[in-house]
């Protein structure tokens, strides 16, 4: 499709989630590419703006590139359906499992995706015995939440407290699991195609929220520098995993590949980053998708319900 073939399109961008800030960064790059290609497009802040005008003012199509809950999580996209506009990636219960970490591992663990093993906290949860029963390190982060935001690496069983207090403030459910060590791999998914996978170098090993947005010490290997049957292995596990929850259109899978081979997948992202640290984009470069020829492929994409 060309530009002026997609009518006008509203940019979902910002909201109300933790993750607001770099939501106006992908949908301000997504709004450039769009305008570049000849999309009339518009910028659309849905916690600046009631959805309703999205109707009254004759949008065609809504490019989601909201991050986090309200957004992320399938209420956008069934708001959407309700208004009758087609939008990008995946449905309302796709969203909003995919959303939901601990959920999203149940369905995984039960159709053979390795995943760490996990436990749900509580304020009188056995510290000691979550210890004993995922080992140290491990891992506490809120159950619905993105981009690292309110987790923890803890090394010892006195820091769980502290590390549940701060997940449970951005989530009611709050996740510990099981510390994977190893090369930490992402692997986007377009259509039906498993894009090349991309290696993340952080400093020290701790690809936090400004290691993941603003820091240009984190190093992006792509191609993964991968054994080929390895990187096709995995690629094939994260289109499956991206079927099995009912996603469309576009998403990213993030893992661990261990010393010995073997893998765990961690999370499943329906409305991935789009800024210039963002991951998706680069696998399409990979794969001889530009940006803004990416952002179209997504675009066209866009469906009700």
């Amino acid at each position: 499709m060309t530009g002026n073939q997609f009518g006008k399109v509203a940019v979902l961008m910002g909201g109300r989630s933790a993750e607001r800030e770099i939501s106006l960064l992908s949908g301000n790059a997504v709004l450039g590419a769009l305008r570049e290609r000849g999309v009339d497009a518009r910028g659309f802040d849905p916690k600046e703006r009631d959805l309703s005008d999205l109707k009254r003012e004759e949008f065609d199509r809504a490019f989601i590139a909201l991050h986090g809950r309200y957004g992320e999580d399938g209420t956008v996209q069934g708001a959407l359906e309700l208004l009758g506009i087609p939008y990008t990636g995946s449905g309302v219960m796709a969203s909003g499992l995919a959303m939901d970490k601990w959920r999203t591992k149940l369905i995984w663990r039960s159709v053979g995706i390795p995943v760490p093993k996990d436990v749900l906290l509580h304020e009188t949860s056995d510290w000691n015995a979550v210890v004993q029963t995922l080992g140290l390190p491990l891992i506490v982060k809120p159950g619905h939440e993105g981009s690292t935001i309110g987790l923890t690496k803890v090394l010892t069983a006195k820091e769980l407290p502290g590390a549940y207090e701060l997940a449970a403030r951005h989530d009611p459910m709050v996740l510990a699991e099981e510390f994977i060590d190893g090369r930490e791999l992402t692997a986007s998914i377009l259509g039906d195609t498993a894009l090349p996978l991309i290696r993340i170098e952080a400093p020290q090993g701790n690809y936090d929220y400004q290691n993941k947005y603003f820091s240009d010490e984190t190093k992006y290997h792509c191609p993964a520098g991968l054994k080929a049957e390895v990187e096709q292995a995995i690629r094939e596990v994260a289109l499956r995993s991206f079927r099995v929850l009912g996603c469309e259109g576009w998403g990213r899978a993030d893992l661990i590949l261990r010393a010995d081979g073997t893998f765990s997948f961690l999370e499943m992202n329906t409305s991935p980053g789009m800024t210039g640290h963002s991951l998706v984009p680069m696998a399409a470069r990979q794969a001889g998708l530009e940006f803004a020829d990416l952002v179209l492929r997504i675009l066209e994409g866009a469906h009700v319900g």
